[in-house]
């Protein structure tokens, strides 16, 4: 059964759950991680913060069609093609990887995000990936339109000012007892819009799931605001790279909290808030607010991976 958002009406605040941890006990430090990815399976955490305020836009402005980027398991695809049903948009995504194009059933039969994004009405436009690097360019842009027609610009990742102001309406009143904000960070919409919202005794701290320092100058476009830092140690090789002590850390921390992380960017954000616990990182008393972006629907293709070197899924 499809569940539906509001996404023109509707303010969303997602649950605190409370962490409880032998680590946690000893020393004395208190975390919950905001249930974010409870909002929906598909359109789940930043992802419909991200799309809140991109859908109104083009509402307002009378697209009919919304065009975005991502690679073939990008969760801000399927997020697109999910809330463009159910919002009555068009949607296209421009897909990196010309070579997905070949066999077009096989892709979509092997790939679940695509298949999800296929079945809610995405179409495809499989490009190279030195192609896909010029996807900003104006003469790029002008070839896509004239291709598909007029549309709603959304940028890979969603990370755009509609995307910061939706960001911003993740921390709510009853958040303001935390001392630290921790998030994964992928383009840095997320991480700005806690950072606005953050209060003056808070520290936002973000946790790249990619290498590269190009994050800060990207996050410094979106916010004034000095009170947060970047832990640049966890990104497990770069972006989608996981091994199997990250594997074996989702399946414990699932079964010791019930919690579920994916493997592309939460799991990489609390196995460093731990480590960091471990290390004294944060002082005695602190209390921490952990966001769960979502993401989860990244784990049927991780899965597909694993089980086909042999290693061990994640349950």
């Amino acid at each position: 059964m499809d569940i539906k958002i509001d996404f023109f009406n509707t303010q969303i605040s997602s649950r605190n759950q409370q962490i409880v941890l032998p680590i946690l006990e000893e020393k004395q430090v208190e975390l919950f991680i905001k249930r974010e990815d409870e909002i929906h399976p598909f359109i789940s955490g930043n992802k419909f913060r991200k799309l809140k305020y991109n859908l109104q836009e083009a509402k307002n402005q009378g697209y009919k069609t919304l065009l975005t980027f991502g690679g073939a398991f990008s969760n801000h695809i399927i997020a697109t093609a999910v809330a463009g049903k159910m919002t009555g948009f068009r949607t296209i995504g421009i897909i990196r990887g010309d070579e997905l194009a070949t066999d077009f059933q096989k892709t979509i039969l092997e790939n679940p995000t695509l298949q999800k994004a296929h079945e809610n009405g995405m179409m495809f436009e499989f490009v190279s990936r030195e192609r896909y690097r010029t996807k900003t360019s104006e003469e790029f842009l002008q070839q896509l339109t004239a291709k598909f027609g007029d549309f709603y610009l959304i940028p890979e990742g969603g990370t755009n000012e509609f995307a910061i102001k939706g960001c911003e309406e993740i921390l709510t009143a009853k958040d303001s007892k935390f001392d630290y904000i921790c998030c994964a960070v992928g383009t840095g919409g997320t991480i700005s819009g806690l950072v606005n919202a953050s209060e003056k005794h808070q520290k936002v701290i973000g946790f790249p799931a990619l290498k590269g320092n190009f994050l800060k100058t990207e996050i410094e476009k979106y916010t004034t605001k000095t009170n947060w830092s970047l832990q640049t140690d966890f990104h497990f090789g770069g972006y989608a790279k996981y091994n199997a002590t990250l594997i074996r850390f989702i399946n414990e921390f699932k079964l010791k909290t019930t919690v579920l992380l994916d493997p592309i960017y939460n799991s990489k954000m609390l196995y460093g808030v731990l480590e960091m616990i471990k290390n004294d990182g944060f002082q005695k008393g602190a209390k921490i607010l952990a966001i769960h972006t979502g993401g989860l629907q990244g784990i049927q293709g991780v899965n597909q991976q694993l089980h086909k070197n042999n290693e061990e899924i994640i349950h």
